[in-house]
């Protein structure tokens, strides 16, 4: 990570901040990366929704269908086989693994955007779309919050919460996520402790609906936190739900081990109204490339994960939740 980019990043930031002036921002997984402009000159090209935080959208397109080919199992199967060897020497206890899959559509990405019911809603036309589940950090009152999100299931199974919540390996690997993000906001924030620990969010998934399992942490920051806006930022990235523990050389084996760089896909975009802030985790992720569009997902992986298990759970994070 080039200490100049971060440098650049951190002094915008807090230069915004300082002045309270309000501003949209987007942040690729690297730091190498970024998008700041004040909200009152957005560009056309960029469109997103925060919680509560909607603006107006283009019309939704009346054909809504897609399909998609997924990495081939023995690609996966080679790169999860290196994971479990990390974790076996200690280098890595989880670690998020993901693959771009190959996503057919008639829609634009505009169109895309258009017709996904997400809560949180991002489109760079020509580049990429991001309906996401998970917010990142948001910000009130020199409050800071974090929800990490990790355990899926889909509702149509049986006892569906009680089972995700039971599974010993979930369990596992949400307190790692945890733990790690408690590490991460105790950096910047002081009386940092969970205040709700592994309760259920519902989501659309395409036709289905899923049960996520999240987690939420709470902390105490100075006044004057938006003038140490750019500090907060870069001392929490990379997000701990999508790169695992250790972060630091978790990251290192992810770009050792995946196949293409992540570029924007689990970075973070967000706003800053002046006084509050809010920001939400890029995950459900589509990217126009020269070959097409590629869908970019995956899963956190422990020396418990089976591999054809996760396999699948790389592909039913594939979809578009449509209105």
């Amino acid at each position: 990570m080039s200490r100049e980019s971060q440098e650049r990043l951190r002094r915008t930031l807090n230069d915004y901040g300082s002045r309270r002036e309000p501003l949209f921002f987007m942040i690729d997984f690297d730091l190498q990366n970024f998008v700041i402009h004040p909200l009152a000159n957005l560009p056309e090209e960029i469109r997103f929704e925060m919680e509560h935080k909607n603006v107006p959208s283009i019309p939704a397109p009346k054909k809504r269908t897609y399909h998609y080919r997924a990495v081939d199992f023995e690609s996966y199967r080679k790169a999860f086989d290196k994971v479990i060897e990390e974790i076996r020497n200690g280098n890595t206890y989880l670690l998020n693994l993901t693959f771009p899959s190959t996503f057919y559509s008639d829609m634009t990405l505009e169109e895309i955007y258009a017709c996904t019911d997400a809560r949180f809603k991002l489109l760079w036309r020509d580049r990429f779309v991001c309906f996401s589940p998970e917010r990142f950090v948001n910000i009130e009152e020199s409050r800071i919050f974090t929800y990490p999100m990790k355990g899926t299931i889909d509702a149509a199974i049986p006892d569906a919460k009680a089972k995700i919540l039971a599974d010993e390996k979930e369990m596992a690997e949400h307190v790692m996520v945890v733990d790690l993000l408690r590490n991460d906001l105790s950096r910047v924030a002081s009386r940092v402790r969970v205040e709700k620990f592994r309760y259920i969010d519902t989501i659309k998934a395409g036709e289905r609906t899923l049960h996520q399992v999240s987690s939420r942490i709470a902390g105490d920051l100075s006044e004057n936190w938006q003038a140490r806006l750019g500090d907060i930022m870069l001392s929490l990235l990379p997000a701990g739900s999508v790169t695992g523990t250790p972060k630091r050389s978790t990251v290192d084996i992810i770009k050792r081990i995946e196949p293409c760089k992540r570029g924007y896909f689990t970075g973070i975009f967000g706003m800053f109204d002046g006084e509050r802030l809010d920001s939400a985790v890029m995950i459900r992720f589509i990217e126009k490339s020269p070959e097409g569009y590629l869908y970019k997902s995956g899963g956190g992986i422990t020396i418990d994960s089976d591999v054809r298990s996760e396999y699948a759970e790389l592909q039913e994070k594939i979809y578009v939740p449509f209105f």
